[in-house]
């Protein structure tokens, strides 16, 4: 069985990051979702918990069937590159490919002896977790950016006025 690993913190899980899954799975039998920053939320660039990206996420692979492909793995930050790869591999399963679009990332695991891909664009200019965020705080619509239960689990949570709060509190 050939499994990849697709890194990301998914602030929020958008298009473009459903857009590499499928794209990592036509290529891959199961793919390893491995959530970073594990340990932030609440802030401008990490604004939803590790629990709260692991729902989205998954809520959007049920939403197209993908979901019994795919393992969500959360994992907190070490800030030593050197360690990084080794930190991943004993927090998640086996993996053969990586699929990344961080040069730094590309080359950690080839370092390491893995194969690691860098996906193609999704449209960055529109499906960007920072713009994402950003309309979010100026409320503006982010509604086609996100996959529809992604906008609706959002919406539950207030993670927009979490959002707005957590922007307004940093000025």
């Amino acid at each position: 069985m050939l499994r990849g690993l697709y890194p990301g913190r998914f602030q929020p899980f958008h298009l473009g990051h459903l857009n590499v899954v499928k794209w990592a799975l036509e290529r891959v039998d199961e793919l390893v979702v491995l959530i970073g920053s594990a340990q932030e939320s609440h802030t401008l660039s990490n604004p939803f918990t590790a629990g709260e990206r692991i729902e989205m996420i998954r809520m959007s692979l049920k939403d197209i069937g993908l979901d019994s492909r795919t393992i969500l793995v959360p994992i907190p930050d070490v800030l030593m590159n050197s360690v990084w790869v080794y930190h991943v591999k004993i927090h998640t399963p086996r993996f053969n490919k990586v699929f990344a679009r961080n040069p730094l990332v590309l080359r950690l695991f080839r370092e390491a002896g893995y194969e690691a891909v860098m996906p193609p664009l999704y449209n960055r200019e529109k499906y960007n977790s920072t713009m994402i965020r950003k309309l979010m705080i100026l409320g503006e619509d982010w509604s086609d950016l996100v996959p529809r239960v992604v906008h609706d689990y959002i919406k539950e949570i207030h993670g927009d006025e979490r959002l707005k709060d957590v922007a307004g509190s940093d000025k």
